[in-house]
C-alpha cells in the first residue's frame, strides 16, 4: 500500500474545510487554525482520501499533528499508521525532536491508535471540549478533556 502526502499551497478553506471537519467537528474551531502550519493531502491509489495538518513549535522543537481527516471508507486499513510514519520521517529529517497530538477523552479508537503508533500520554487539557457547540459525544461519552500524547523523534544524524 502506497500513500503520499502532498503539501497544499492553495486556498485551504474553500477546498479542504470539509475534510478537516472529519477530524475536528467544530467548524469555528477548525477555521481558527485552518491557515496555520502545513496542510497535506493524503493520496492513496491516485485518490485524495483525506488531509493532515501539522503545526510547528520551534521552541520545543516539536511538531503537532493538529488534525487528521480521513474519509470513512479508508479508515481501519492501516493508512493512518502510514501517514504517521511519513510525518515522522519528514520531521525527523528537519531535526524536530518530538511529535505531539491531542484527542478527546471520549475518542477511544483514537487513543488506542496513538498508543499503538508509539505515542505515550503526556498530559491533559482539562475541559478543552466544553467550548464545542454542539457538544461532541462518542462511544456514549461526552468529550470533555483533551488527552495529549507525545512521541520522540529520532535525529537522522543518530
Amino acid at each position: 500500500m502506497s500513500i503520499d502526502l502532498i503539501e497544499i499551497h492553495k486556498d485551504r478553506r474553500a477546498s479542504y474545510l470539509n475534510l478537516l471537519l472529519i477530524g475536528d467537528e467544530d467548524e469555528k474551531v477548525v477555521k481558527s487554525y485552518i491557515n496555520e502550519g502545513s496542510l497535506f493531502t493524503i493520496v492513496y491509489e491516485k485518490k485524495e482520501i483525506g488531509v493532515v495538518q501539522c503545526l510547528i513549535d520551534e521552541e520545543e522543537s516539536a511538531v503537532e499533528v493538529k488534525n487528521i481527516g480521513l474519509k470513512k471508507a479508508y479508515r481501519g486499513k492501516g493508512i493512518g499508521s502510514k501517514v504517521i510514519k511519513k510525518l515522522e520521517a519528514l520531521y525527523e529529517c528537519n531535526h524536530y525532536s518530538k511529535m505531539i497530538v491531542g484527542t478527546a477523552d471520549s475518542s477511544l479508537e483514537n487513543i488506542a491508535f496513538y498508543k499503538k503508533a508509539g505515542f505515550y500520554q503526556s498530559g491533559v487539557k482539562k475541559n478543552f471540549f466544553l467550548q464545542y457547540v454542539p457538544p461532541i459525544y462518542e462511544n456514549g461519552l461526552q468529550a470533555i478533556d483533551m488527552i495529549m500524547f507525545e512521541k520522540k523523534l529520532k535525529s537522522r544524524n543518530d
